[in-house]
């Protein structure tokens, strides 16, 4: 048999029943989310290499039809005011659409994000019927390069189609973008063919080592190329400012550094305020398990399932959710403890820390440590110690590697950090 080039899509793990709540709510408890992704199926018609879910087979035990109303009517509860449904694909769930629409009916901004393969002229009216306020569509690179990364011949074409019948249903378009390895160069010119589709926004976040991508480290950066991350969004925010379309990176995009102004101007006080899982923000998979994030993993953070408890009682009383309300500094290892940032930053993205090694507290896919590592002549980089075991939300483990930056390449990477301009490796 002619092998393949990706694993199968693992079958999903069963819901996590046996989290105890706390019987006490603190004052800090009393805030809530305003913001809920909730993946609805794990099903998918793609199988990305840079998955972090590993999506492809529902579920075993996912939501029926009645719990997922239930949940809208919980979420309302709870006050969220906008949701975003996900996958997987969440129009291969056959009763999407009407999810959206109890969404929508019950007062909630509710959107999509999708790798499009499947949005047919038909698929988009029925996001439109269901009164979905707009749609994401997952595009990471020129044709080839968004090809070889969602592992399907044709999904580039697919995907810049859906992106055409969505606006056709007249629903609003955007696009979302992960920087990796091997797109990094063909960002900007992926902005000269979104700019005349008439998105209204673009979110960029890094490739994050969870998943099929932790299975690829070819695919992930190291964190000295955050030196040329950053001048490259700061490009694209010019370039989208330009055209009237909002540039959104994403919490895993910074963090300090001369730019941080720039990109977080809609942020309070114009800098990244650290994780927001858990305060603002609420992630839930599709057999009812609840996160302070829908991208943490499910083992360390999921909090409660809904079948065992309400969601206002996991919101309050899970102390995986509310890690972030009492966080401190002293959780903070490495770098990141004795950074000036610490107590306003405390990591950045828990999820991009976690899934390197084992524990959050330490994120070192960090601007402002790239720079002053770089006054220092030094580096880091990381290297895998542990593969992942195959299973949905899982992650490897790897060594934080710090170096001499290598005196070939030094003069480069002080230049691209002066300049903001080019890049780190020749060619």
């Amino acid at each position: 048999m002619a092998r393949r080039s990706l694993p199968l899509a693992p079958p999903g793990p069963p819901a996590v029943r046996d989290r105890v709540l706390d019987s006490v709510v603190g004052p800090a408890d009393s805030v809530r989310p305003r913001y809920a992704v909730w993946e609805i199926t794990l099903a998918c018609d793609l199988a990305c290499r840079h998955c972090g879910s590993r999506a492809g087979r529902s579920r075993p035990d996912e939501l029926t039809t009645t719990e997922a109303l239930d949940m809208v009517a919980q979420m309302a509860e709870l006050g969220i005011e906008e949701v975003t449904i996900i996958g997987g694909e969440a129009y291969l769930r056959e009763d999407w659409t009407l999810i959206a629409r109890a969404l929508v009916d019950a007062g909630i901004d509710t959107s999509m994000t999708t790798g499009g393969r499947g949005i047919t002229p038909e698929r988009a009216q029925a996001a439109k019927d269901a009164g979905l306020s707009t749609v994401s569509v997952s595009i990471d690179g020129l044709e080839k390069t968004h090809d070889h990364l969602r592992a399907v011949k044709g999904s580039y074409r697919a995907a810049m189609q859906a992106l055409e019948n969505f606006a056709a249903a007249d629903i609003p378009i955007s696009v979302n973008t992960q920087l990796c390895a091997v797109n990094l160069r063909e960002i900007e010119p992926l902005f000269e063919v979104l700019r005349p589709l008439g998105i209204h926004s673009w979110q960029v976040q890094i490739t994050v080592a969870m998943g099929r991508a932790a299975d690829n480290p070819a695919l992930l950066l190291q964190p000295y190329q955050m030196l040329e991350v950053m001048p490259l969004v700061v490009r694209l925010k010019r370039l989208t400012a330009a055209a009237q379309i909002v540039l959104w990176p994403g919490s895993n995009v910074g963090y300090f550094g001369p730019y941080e102004s720039l990109l977080r101007d809609d942020s309070p006080g114009g800098h990244t305020i650290g994780c927001g899982a858990g305060q603002d923000t609420l992630g839930i998979e599709a057999n009812g398990d609840i996160k302070g994030c829908p991208s943490l993993p499910t083992t360390a953070y999921v909090g409660g399932n809904i079948r065992d408890h309400r969601l206002v009682e996991v919101w309050e009383r899970a102390d995986a959710l509310r890690f972030t309300r009492r966080r401190t500094t002293a959780e903070l290892w490495g770098h990141c403890g004795t950074c000036y940032y610490a107590d306003t930053c405390k990591g950045g993205c828990t999820w991009t820390g976690h899934v390197l090694f084992g524990r959050r507290g330490n994120n070192p896919m960090c601007h402002h440590r790239a720079l002053q590592l770089l006054d220092q002549g030094r580096r880091e980089r990381l290297v895998t110690s542990t593969p992942a075991e195959g299973q949905p939300f899982d992650h490897a483990t790897f060594s934080l590697v710090e170096e001499p930056w290598p005196s070939e390449t030094l003069a480069t990477a002080q230049a691209v950090a002066a300049s903001g301009e080019g890049w780190l490796d020749p060619g």
